[in-house]
């Protein structure tokens, strides 16, 4: 039996879930319920697809994407981890860490009243990064019914302290950035890339007019972003997160990524989920596990 008919015959789920080669000769699994559809690659355990029934599709993908060994997708749900943005001291080490360039292992599936669970895991091992050697376990469950719950895990298999940063990269699809309104993070100190400091949050909506790249601190709020070219708000919630990061690259950066549609820009926002730079990184004792929860839906 070939190892896509393995999976089959072992995790895939009569009428709901399939296993196929997708893009790049990735294996994918998809997602067909009454309530939603969505695509999940074994690479990275990324997410690239959720739409709930009714609904256009919630993530944005580039259409110059990367599908190939050793590179990110471009889109969906990219997992950060264990750190984020660049390893300090290891110019060398890829950037947000090695979890969305290695394949996960399917560990089981359900087939649930109301749509499909998914649990995913990954292991320590030699090929996983030379920069992060600490034994461990990733665990990635995602729930597809009307609305998209995706819960990280992370459990310290070592016999000493574990420190980790994470994060579920959520691209947003949406009709035009500069309409959109983004709510649930009124008065929220935030840290900008972009402007290069700390700043006191407004007390109004966020709304985007150039290059974005803030991170939102000590924050668990949900946040809403409202789309009115599209007639609709996404929900973003979360739980065991303490940073939420918005993000848009505007026209120059746009241009700069040679895996992103330079004219792409206004299709898409990120509000990611996230425990990242340092005061907000995750420490674990030996046998200890954290859980980071995001969930994505569609109001109107």
């Amino acid at each position: 039996m070939t190892a896509l008919g393995e999976l089959n015959t072992r995790f895939g789920l009569e009428d709901t879930l399939r296993f196929e080669v997708g893009i790049g000769g990735f294996v994918r699994g998809v997602v067909g319920t009454p309530t939603s559809s969505g695509h999940v690659y074994l690479h990275g355990g990324h997410v690239t697809h959720f739409q709930p029934a009714g609904q256009k599709p919630v993530l944005f993908m580039s259409s110059l994407s990367h599908f190939a060994p050793g590179k990110p997708i471009r889109g969906g749900v990219p997992i950060c981890l264990p750190w984020f943005g660049p390893l300090s001291g290891q110019p060398d080490a890829p950037a947000h860490g090695f979890a969305r360039l290695h394949a996960w292992d399917v560990e089981s599936t359900e087939k649930l009243s109301d749509g499909v669970r998914i649990t995913l895991r990954l292991h320590a091992t030699p090929s996983t990064n030379p920069f992060w050697s600490t034994e461990f376990q990733a665990r990635f469950i995602l729930t597809f019914t009307s609305t998209l719950t995706m819960d990280l895990q992370i459990k310290n298999l070592s016999n000493t302290t574990l420190r980790f940063e994470e994060a579920l990269h959520t691209y947003l699809s949406v009709g035009d950035v500069k309409q959109v309104r983004v709510t649930g993070l009124e008065g929220v100190r935030y840290f900008s890339k972009v402007e290069g400091g700390a700043f006191a949050g407004s007390p109004d909506p966020i709304t985007i007019s150039g290059e974005t790249d803030r991170i939102y601190l000590d924050t668990q709020s949900t946040v809403k972003v409202i789309d009115p070219s599209m007639n609709r708000t996404i929900v973003v919630g979360k739980r065991g997160s303490n940073t939420t990061v918005v993000w848009n690259p505007w026209v120059n950066k746009s241009k700069a990524m040679p895996d992103f549609g330079d004219d792409e820009w206004p299709g898409m926002i990120c509000v990611e989920t996230c425990n990242n730079t340092q005061d907000y990184a995750v420490t674990l004792n030996p046998g200890q596990t954290h859980s980071m929860v995001a969930t994505v839906g569609v109001e109107g």
